[in-house]
């Protein structure tokens, strides 16, 4: 058996289509990629992972002004540039539903999908949107009310977070501090965005959809420009071998006491669909320690131990068993 460990995802692995081209040959016919980069429903169980979306990051900028003005002299005559900003995201997404609306941006989710889809939201339930830290308010009877999910059907919402589009605005630029902010009609709204797209969906036909969309026909003739700085595409796992399920369930059973489950994740692994070129012919396992409230990339991620180790024996076990 042979294999090769690469380690630098989260830098882009810039070098690793140059290790693979150089070591194909003493690769030979690749069996089995491996990527633990991914999530996990619960802790319970294993999780593979069987789609990824993809990805459009850019900069939305809006000028109308060359420089700040006195808002009382310019109200009413100088359009807001913040306003015309949220009239180019209203092409994106309804701003009541978040729905995504250009079909460029959609693709059809295949039947097996929808079917893991359910099987995962019977396993998890309303899991699914519990783990996140929704905010609350407290009215005058000292009653809490928390934030709500956009539905509380489990299945829509694995549906939404792995196989459809959705637009956040992860940035800003030309909005001063509240402490600081005077009455100024500011020159310009910068806004950087994130649009994740399903795993079917071609990144770079995206992103230049985004960029006409955003940039013709502007409000008002503002000065609207879209630089998109990367676009990755999704990735969908090719039908797993009944060797590979087989693995999956008897290392499942083995560490955890319960059969393996599929589910597919709404970030992005960009070289998947690279090593799914690459290797047409061989399986592809993905999955990971991300589950509930580890909180990926931000400042309190956390790592369950636990189910860290019984996962590295797992994978292990599926190793042990490739012929």
């Amino acid at each position: 058996m042979r294999g090769l460990i690469e380690t630098c995802e989260e830098s882009g692995s810039f070098d690793l289509p140059a290790y693979l081209d150089a070591l194909a040959p003493r690769m030979g016919d690749v069996q089995l990629v491996i990527a633990l980069d991914s999530g996990a429903g619960n802790f319970d169980q294993m999780w593979v992972t069987t789609s990824l979306r993809g990805l459009v990051n850019g900069t939305l900028s809006v000028n109308v002004l060359t420089e700040g003005v006195h808002s009382g002299d310019a109200g009413g005559v100088v359009p807001s540039s913040f306003r015309v900003a949220r009239q180019l995201l209203d092409r994106i997404d309804d701003s009541r539903t978040g729905v995504v609306k250009p079909a460029v941006f959609h693709c059809e989710i295949p039947a097996e999908r929808v079917t893991q889809a359910k099987q995962a939201a019977d396993i998890l339930g309303e899991s699914i949107w519990q783990r996140f830290p929704w905010d609350s308010c407290c009215d005058d009877g000292g009653k809490f009310t928390f934030v709500q999910p956009v539905t509380k059907d489990p299945v829509e919402l694995i549906l939404n977070r792995t196989w459809r589009a959705a637009l956040a605005v992860i940035g800003a630029d030309g909005l001063p501090a509240i402490e600081s902010a005077g009455n100024v009609q500011r020159p310009c709204t910068a806004l950087k965005l994130s649009l994740r797209l399903p795993p079917l969906v071609d990144a770079s036909m995206a992103a230049e959809a985004l960029k006409q969309t955003l940039e013709g026909d502007a409000p008002y003739s503002a000065r609207v420009t879209f630089h998109y700085e990367q676009a990755a595409s999704g990735w969908n796992a090719p039908a797993s071998a009944p060797w590979l399920t087989a693995l999956l369930d008897g290392a499942s059973q083995a560490c955890y006491g319960k059969p393996a489950a599929y589910l597919g994740e709404g970030g992005t692994i960009p070289f998947m669909g690279m090593l799914g070129v690459k290797f047409p012919q061989a399986q592809m396992l993905v999955t990971g320690v991300l589950g509930p409230k580890s909180n990926a990339h931000g400042p309190n991620e956390f790592l369950h131990v636990p189910y860290a180790k019984k996962l590295t024996a797992a994978v292990a076990m599926v190793l042990a068993g490739v012929r």
